[in-house]
């Protein structure tokens, strides 16, 4: 008596069933990967931000006031500057006084950010130490 355990010879047998196994541990390995690395790429350096503070500014006599309209033109307080070469020797003139005067930076809402960066950058040549942008405070709805 003989005891056979597949087809007879010869003969080849389909298998129609997938194996799950190498997709189940690819998927285990990846899971595993995931939640070593998640955790790593979450952390960040530990820095005290500042805390918001919105104090009116106090506007002083020697404060210079440079605003910026949407097409551009540049103003000295009221003044319109006819370039960006004068702009620049008039802030040179203001940097050697003691103390330094503030420069105080209205641009208009819809001015292109390159007018104004020239304005920052024409304060950086100058050795402006203080520059700050002047802002309508939000409306508070009530």
């Amino acid at each position: 008596m003989a005891f056979s355990m597949g087809p007879a010879e010869g003969e080849d047998e389909v298998v129609s069933s997938i194996n799950t196994t190498p997709l189940v541990d690819v998927m285990m390995v990846l899971l595993i990967i995931f939640l070593i690395t998640i955790p790593v790429v979450v952390q960040t350096v530990k820095v005290d931000l500042p805390k918001e503070a919105n104090v009116p500014t106090q506007t002083k006599p020697e404060n210079i006031v440079i605003s910026i309209n949407r097409d551009g033109e540049i103003f000295w307080d009221q003044v319109l500057v006819p370039s960006s070469q004068a702009l620049l020797d008039k802030l040179k003139v203001e940097a050697v006084k003691l103390p330094q005067p503030e420069v105080h930076i209205r641009g208009d809402m819809d001015a292109r950010y390159e007018f104004v960066g020239r304005v920052v950058f024409a304060c950086q040549r100058a050795g402006i130490i203080k520059v700050g942008f002047i802002t309508e405070p939000p409306v508070r709805g009530g």
